[in-house]
């Protein structure tokens, strides 16, 4: 009757309630629209925003989407983010066995021999024990319920802070592929002026060797072929210093990198629909990882509450002893005892007043936090759209500058070869053309930079 009594006990006990505060979601100032949003993009709320699409649907470059997979799978930093899940799965599995009880068996057996003394005969003898313990410190007031509740929460925060770096990855791995592409073409440029620069030298020598020019047009001449030339070492310097950094990020040694598209078969979405930014709170992964330290922080205050009342312990223990295994299960040879016991604390010093404040201190700079966090992504957001007009702006007049640049090159040497003007101005044109055409460049890879900047601010990247 007794243990009957002791577990009837134990279920009404275990029933007890949870101090301290249930987590509620505090309020943040979210716009109706994101600021460097244009008329068109406001009109498409009702499309899929782009951050809600795969990576693999934004980047249209296959090779660039292997080199992604590469990375997702081998990069370090990716692998690091996976076993700090695991650590947190293992951290929720050790915190949540504190709600149980814990069992225990044992079995021993001995001899023992008395030496004989002046008053005692020798003797002689031998017991045999087996027995079974249970202890449990009953959850009642809800102090390992909150220790769990704050070790799931965070090993919420640990798989959005893994998607947080999974999506930082796809957008460097882009990133450096694009700017990788950017020097090819750059080196491409550079090159098929120099064959042409070359060209042209030769021309003019020929010219001055006959008497029909100077050897000023001749001196002119070789400089537009240096100046090509001094381009193309330093861009097959960059080329494999960049091709040597997306190997690590790949989790690679060092080596070279395959091609695809050229950058100017660069795909981009006919439509960039930024979406509403309500749904950036439930997207990007550093605001779910910074609510989800706020839920741990939160529960921490009820595990620091709960320090003040009573710790309510039960023990129970059974088994056998006997000096002789035949009778070792025998009635008279069985034993149990139960007990329980309430501790309270009295003086502490301050020091559980102290660990409520801290927990609530914590708690406090959580909210601050992910609010911060929260205005945060609306920037990041916001200037991310702005780059992306501008980029875009800029690349048409750039390509503008280039095509009356060339133009400008190509009428200067029909007046030199018609002995109109001087070599002086095809120099002057020749080298604004190519500088034009180097710009041109750079302005196609700010704007695909400037996608991939705003596909990763809208949360995107780490949908698998």
């Amino acid at each position: 009757m007794k243990p009957c009594i002791f577990l009837l006990s134990a279920a009404l006990l275990a029933s007890g309630c949870s101090v301290g505060p249930n987590y509620k979601r505090p309020t943040a100032a979210v716009p109706g629209l994101y600021r460097g949003t244009n008329s068109d993009e406001a009109a498409q709320t009702q499309l899929a925003a782009l951050g809600d699409q795969k990576w693999w649907d934004i980047f249209q470059d296959e090779q660039l989407r292997t080199l992604i997979r590469t990375a997702l799978t081998q990069n370090y930093d990716s692998r690091i983010a996976a076993s700090r899940v695991l650590e947190a799965q293992a951290q929720l599995g050790i915190t949540r066995a504190d709600q149980f009880p814990s069992l225990s068996a044992g079995a021993g057996i001995s001899d023992t021999r008395t030496a004989q003394s002046k008053f005692l005969p020798a003797f002689e003898t031998s017991t045999g024990q087996l027995n079974l313990s249970a202890a449990w410190e009953l959850d009642f007031w809800g102090k390992y319920r909150r220790a769990t509740e704050a070790a799931r929460a965070n090993l919420v925060a640990s798989e959005w802070a893994r998607r947080e770096v999974l999506s930082t990855l796809v957008a460097n791995v882009a990133s450096a592929y694009l700017q990788l592409r950017a020097i090819d073409l750059e080196l491409e440029i550079s090159r098929r002026t120099l064959n042409s620069r070359q060209e042209s030298l030769r021309l003019t020598r020929i010219l001055a060797d006959g008497g029909s020019t100077s050897l000023l047009d001749v001196r002119q001449a070789e400089q537009l072929v240096f100046t090509a030339s001094a381009e193309i070492p330093i861009l097959e310097q960059q080329i494999e210093q960049q091709e040597d950094f997306l190997s690590i990020l790949l989790g690679q040694n060092p080596g070279d990198i395959p091609r695809g598209q050229a950058l100017t078969e660069q795909p981009q979405p006919p439509e960039v629909p930024p979406g509403l930014p309500s749904s950036l709170l439930e997207r990007r992964p550093d605001i779910q990882q910074a609510e989800a330290q706020l839920v741990a922080a939160n529960a921490e205050i009820g595990v620091a509450r709960a320090a003040y009342f009573p710790q309510i312990s039960l023990s129970g223990a059974g088994g056998f002893q006997s000096s002789a295994l035949s009778s070792l299960f025998s009635g008279p040879a069985g034993a149990w005892s139960f007990g329980a016991s309430l501790t309270q604390p009295i003086f502490t010093g301050g020091r559980l007043r102290s660990q409520v404040r801290l927990a609530e201190a914590r708690e406090q700079t959580a909210v601050l936090s992910y609010q911060q966090s929260i205005q945060g992504a609306f920037r990041s957001v916001s200037d991310a759209l702005v780059a992306y007009h501008k980029t875009r702006e800029f690349r048409a007049q750039q390509e503008l500058l280039f095509r009356s640049a060339e133009d400008a090159a190509r009428l200067s040497h029909m007046r030199y070869n018609g002995g109109v003007t001087g070599y002086l101005e095809v120099l002057t044109n020749e080298t604004n053309a190519f500088s034009a055409e180097l710009g041109l460049a750079q302005a196609r890879l700010n704007e695909l930079l400037a996608l991939v900047q705003l596909y990763q601010a809208l949360g995107g990247g780490w949908q698998q």
